[in-house]
Protein backbone atom coordinates (compact mmCIF):
# COMPACT_ATOMS: atom_id res chain seq x y z
CA UNK A 1 0.00 0.00 0.00
CA UNK A 2 1.36 3.38 -0.97
CA UNK A 3 1.84 6.13 1.56
CA UNK A 4 -1.56 7.79 2.14
CA UNK A 5 0.02 11.27 2.17
CA UNK A 6 1.55 10.63 -1.26
CA UNK A 7 -1.88 9.57 -2.53
CA UNK A 8 -3.53 12.66 -1.00
CA UNK A 9 -0.84 15.07 -2.24
CA UNK A 10 0.77 13.57 -5.34
CA UNK A 11 2.49 16.87 -6.24
CA UNK A 12 3.08 17.88 -2.62
CA UNK A 13 1.09 20.20 -0.40
CA UNK A 14 0.56 23.81 -1.44
CA UNK A 15 3.31 26.11 -0.20
CA UNK A 16 2.53 29.81 -0.60
CA UNK A 17 5.21 31.28 -2.85
CA UNK A 18 7.42 34.15 -1.80
CA UNK A 19 7.63 35.32 -5.42
CA UNK A 20 4.30 36.32 -7.00
CA UNK A 21 5.87 38.53 -9.65
CA UNK A 22 4.40 38.93 -13.12
CA UNK A 23 6.74 36.24 -14.46
CA UNK A 24 5.47 33.71 -11.94
CA UNK A 25 1.88 34.79 -12.48
CA UNK A 26 2.25 34.17 -16.22
CA UNK A 27 3.16 30.53 -15.48
CA UNK A 28 0.21 30.11 -13.12
CA UNK A 29 -2.20 31.67 -15.61
CA UNK A 30 -0.92 29.22 -18.25
CA UNK A 31 -1.59 26.35 -15.82
CA UNK A 32 -5.15 27.58 -15.43
CA UNK A 33 -5.54 28.06 -19.18
CA UNK A 34 -4.37 24.51 -19.97
CA UNK A 35 -6.12 22.62 -17.16
CA UNK A 36 -9.43 22.02 -18.99
CA UNK A 37 -7.79 20.26 -21.94
CA UNK A 38 -5.41 18.34 -19.65
CA UNK A 39 -8.30 17.14 -17.51
CA UNK A 40 -10.34 16.14 -20.56
CA UNK A 41 -7.35 14.17 -21.90
CA UNK A 42 -6.86 12.47 -18.52
CA UNK A 43 -10.42 11.11 -18.42
CA UNK A 44 -11.07 10.38 -22.08
CA UNK A 45 -12.13 6.78 -22.59
CA UNK A 46 -12.56 5.95 -18.90
CA UNK A 47 -15.37 3.49 -18.26
CA UNK A 48 -18.18 4.04 -15.78
CA UNK A 49 -16.43 1.64 -13.38
CA UNK A 50 -13.20 3.59 -13.69
CA UNK A 51 -15.03 6.88 -13.07
CA UNK A 52 -16.44 5.33 -9.88
CA UNK A 53 -12.96 4.41 -8.60
CA UNK A 54 -11.68 6.45 -5.65
CA UNK A 55 -8.26 7.97 -6.27
CA UNK A 56 -7.25 6.83 -2.75
CA UNK A 57 -8.83 4.88 0.12
CA UNK A 58 -11.75 6.93 1.52
CA UNK A 59 -11.20 9.50 -1.23
CA UNK A 60 -13.45 10.91 -3.91
CA UNK A 61 -14.13 8.98 -7.07
CA UNK A 62 -12.64 10.16 -10.34
CA UNK A 63 -16.13 11.44 -11.22
CA UNK A 64 -16.32 13.49 -8.02
CA UNK A 65 -12.85 14.94 -8.62
CA UNK A 66 -13.85 16.01 -12.12
CA UNK A 67 -16.97 17.73 -10.77
CA UNK A 68 -15.11 19.24 -7.78
CA UNK A 69 -12.63 21.17 -9.90
CA UNK A 70 -15.15 23.52 -11.58
CA UNK A 71 -17.11 23.77 -8.31
CA UNK A 72 -13.98 25.01 -6.57
CA UNK A 73 -12.80 27.18 -9.43
CA UNK A 74 -16.19 28.89 -9.79
CA UNK A 75 -15.91 29.86 -6.15
CA UNK A 76 -12.37 31.14 -6.68
CA UNK A 77 -13.37 33.10 -9.78
CA UNK A 78 -16.15 34.77 -7.80
CA UNK A 79 -13.72 35.53 -4.96
CA UNK A 80 -11.40 37.26 -7.43
CA UNK A 81 -14.30 39.35 -8.72
CA UNK A 82 -15.36 40.26 -5.18
CA UNK A 83 -11.82 41.26 -4.21
CA UNK A 84 -11.49 43.37 -7.36
CA UNK A 85 -14.72 45.25 -6.71
CA UNK A 86 -14.89 45.48 -2.91
CA UNK A 87 -12.42 46.46 -0.21
CA UNK A 88 -11.10 43.28 1.46
CA UNK A 89 -14.47 41.46 1.32
CA UNK A 90 -15.36 38.51 3.48
CA UNK A 91 -15.96 35.65 1.08
CA UNK A 92 -18.59 32.94 1.33
CA UNK A 93 -17.19 29.51 2.18
CA UNK A 94 -18.81 26.31 0.95
CA UNK A 95 -18.80 22.70 2.13
CA UNK A 96 -16.84 21.03 -0.66
CA UNK A 97 -17.29 17.53 0.81
CA UNK A 98 -21.07 17.96 0.83
CA UNK A 99 -21.02 19.44 -2.68
CA UNK A 100 -19.18 16.29 -3.85
CA UNK A 101 -22.03 14.17 -2.49
CA UNK A 102 -24.81 16.04 -4.32
CA UNK A 103 -26.37 14.01 -7.17
CA UNK A 104 -24.84 16.07 -9.98
CA UNK A 105 -21.33 15.48 -8.59
CA UNK A 106 -21.78 11.95 -7.28
CA UNK A 107 -23.50 10.57 -10.39
CA UNK A 108 -23.56 13.29 -13.04
CA UNK A 109 -22.07 13.08 -16.50
CA UNK A 110 -18.50 14.39 -16.44
CA UNK A 111 -18.83 16.13 -19.81
CA UNK A 112 -21.02 18.73 -18.12
CA UNK A 113 -18.21 19.70 -15.75
CA UNK A 114 -15.53 19.41 -18.41
CA UNK A 115 -17.46 21.86 -20.60
CA UNK A 116 -18.16 24.15 -17.63
CA UNK A 117 -14.48 24.18 -16.66
CA UNK A 118 -13.43 25.02 -20.22
CA UNK A 119 -15.73 28.04 -20.47
CA UNK A 120 -15.03 29.18 -16.91
CA UNK A 121 -11.28 29.07 -17.43
CA UNK A 122 -11.50 30.94 -20.72
CA UNK A 123 -13.28 33.77 -18.96
CA UNK A 124 -11.07 33.58 -15.83
CA UNK A 125 -7.91 33.78 -17.94
CA UNK A 126 -9.21 36.93 -19.66
CA UNK A 127 -9.68 38.50 -16.23
CA UNK A 128 -6.32 37.29 -14.89
CA UNK A 129 -4.38 38.60 -17.89
CA UNK A 130 -6.08 42.01 -17.62
CA UNK A 131 -5.32 42.46 -13.93
CA UNK A 132 -2.71 45.02 -12.89
CA UNK A 133 0.07 44.65 -10.35
CA UNK A 134 -2.13 46.54 -7.89
CA UNK A 135 -5.03 44.20 -8.59
CA UNK A 136 -2.91 41.20 -7.60
CA UNK A 137 -2.26 42.90 -4.24
CA UNK A 138 -5.98 43.06 -3.44
CA UNK A 139 -7.28 40.78 -0.70
CA UNK A 140 -10.25 38.96 0.73
CA UNK A 141 -10.96 37.41 4.14
CA UNK A 142 -12.06 33.84 4.80
CA UNK A 143 -14.59 33.94 7.66
CA UNK A 144 -13.77 30.50 9.12
CA UNK A 145 -10.04 31.13 9.54
CA UNK A 146 -10.07 34.92 9.63
CA UNK A 147 -7.14 34.68 7.19
CA UNK A 148 -6.59 37.45 4.65
CA UNK A 149 -5.52 36.17 1.22
CA UNK A 150 -3.84 38.22 -1.50
CA UNK A 151 -4.94 37.53 -5.08
CA UNK A 152 -1.37 36.88 -6.29
CA UNK A 153 -1.08 34.06 -3.76
CA UNK A 154 -4.58 32.78 -4.50
CA UNK A 155 -3.62 32.56 -8.18
CA UNK A 156 -0.65 30.37 -7.22
CA UNK A 157 -2.90 28.21 -5.06
CA UNK A 158 -5.37 27.59 -7.88
CA UNK A 159 -2.59 26.76 -10.31
CA UNK A 160 -1.52 24.16 -7.73
CA UNK A 161 -5.13 23.07 -7.07
CA UNK A 162 -5.74 22.14 -10.70
CA UNK A 163 -2.43 20.29 -11.02
CA UNK A 164 -3.07 18.57 -7.66
CA UNK A 165 -6.42 17.11 -8.72
CA UNK A 166 -5.22 16.30 -12.22
CA UNK A 167 -2.43 14.27 -10.60
CA UNK A 168 -5.00 12.40 -8.49
CA UNK A 169 -6.45 11.10 -11.74
CA UNK A 170 -3.26 10.56 -13.72
CA UNK A 171 -1.48 8.83 -10.83
CA UNK A 172 -4.50 6.55 -10.25
CA UNK A 173 -4.45 5.63 -13.94
CA UNK A 174 -0.74 4.73 -13.66
CA UNK A 175 -1.28 2.65 -10.51
CA UNK A 176 -4.23 0.82 -12.07
CA UNK A 177 -2.58 0.37 -15.48
CA UNK A 178 -5.42 2.14 -17.32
Amino acid sequence: MENLEALKFPIGDFVPPKDTSSGMRSHWIEDIAHLPSQLRTAVVGLSENQLETPYRPDGWTVRQVVHHIPDSHINSYMRFRLALTEDNPTIRPYEEQLWAELPDAARGEIDLSLDLLEMLHKRWVVLLKAMSEEDYQRTFVHPASGKTSRLGTVLAMYSWHGRHHLAHITELKKRMGW
